[in-house]
């Protein structure tokens, strides 16, 4: 009877040990991978101040300020329902105290066009995430990897 409670141990143990080995890797590769193709709606406001952006680079056309936690940074996404009326590609560079939760915040180097832009509900495909070592900003320790969407919604 020893010898058949120390193997039900043993493949209690072994199987625990495949559990924590399947769901360690499970969530390795969901950190490699481009996400399936998903659009968020989101709130789109534009502002016009140049200077250093949070990734350390200067602003520039393409570039959006977004929430590290719903858009990690160097996400690359496509925006549709602008002034132009043409899907635009944009990478997140920048974030801002005001830029909480499903809102980004585009950069229009003329301030005027800025101004025009005002708030408008905007649809966001992302197109590529950054590699896991990428979505930490510099003195940012609360960024977290946009897992894709479970493919049961």
């Amino acid at each position: 009877m020893d010898l058949t409670s120390y193997q039900q141990q043993s493949a209690i143990a072994l199987v625990a040990l495949a559990a924590i080995l399947v769901i360690g890797t499970t969530e390795i590769d969901a950190q490699r991978r481009t996400p399936k193709a998903r659009t968020l709606r989101m709130s789109a406001t534009a502002y016009c101040q140049q200077g250093e952006t949070k990734s350390g680079t200067q602003t520039t056309s393409g570039i959006v300020a977004a929430d590290p936690r719903v858009l990690p940074m160097g996400t690359t996404i496509r925006v549709t329902g602008l002034m132009s009326g043409r899907p635009q590609t944009f990478t997140v560079a920048d974030t801002g105290p005001a830029v909480k939760g499903n809102e980004i915040d585009i950069f229009i180097r003329d301030c005027a066009r800025a101004k025009t832009f005002g708030r408008r509900q905007v649809q966001v495909r992302v197109l590529k995430l950054p590699s896991p070592a990428a979505t930490r900003a510099p003195d940012d320790g609360d960024v977290r990897v946009l897992r894709p969407a479970s493919s049961s919604s």
